[in-house]
């Protein structure tokens, strides 16, 4: 699959410089957009929808963030996904790893495609963007 838009929903800026410099760094050529909690990654989302504009191909996800955390995005994302013009490929990138949080990537198995744990490295990046 081509990847072209992604979205980076993480409250950490670290992550976000990091993603980055792996995606140029492994010649990903793909144009990601940034945001720090799952509130605004939504509204994103619904504004792309809303005004035609491409959707993300992919989103990496983090689980613990504020305002809107990473399960509760995706609580929100089941019920918006069937009105999307395209199916968005999502993966769980985290330092959590929590049996627990493993356990709810479970009832989520129809949103997410991965669960991936921090720090995110070269070789990840090129696994999840074969």
């Amino acid at each position: 699959m081509r990847f072209n838009e992604i979205f980076v929903v993480d409250d950490d800026k670290v992550h976000h410089f990091m993603i980055k410099k792996l995606l140029q760094n492994n010649q990903i050529n793909v144009n990601p957009s940034f945001f720090e909690n799952g509130f605004e990654a939504l509204n994103g989302l619904k504004s792309l929808h809303n005004s035609g504009e491409n959707l993300p191909d992919m989103i990496l996800l983090d689980i613990n963030m504020p305002v809107l955390d990473g399960w509760q995005f995706l609580e929100e994302f089941k019920s918006i996904k069937s009105e999307l013009s395209k199916e968005i490929i999502i993966h769980i990138i985290s330092s959590s790893e929590d049996t627990e949080d493993f356990s709810k990537a479970e009832f989520f198995k129809e949103e997410i495609n991965n669960y991936y744990t921090k720090p995110v490295t070269g070789a990840l990046i090129k696994d999840i963007f074969q």
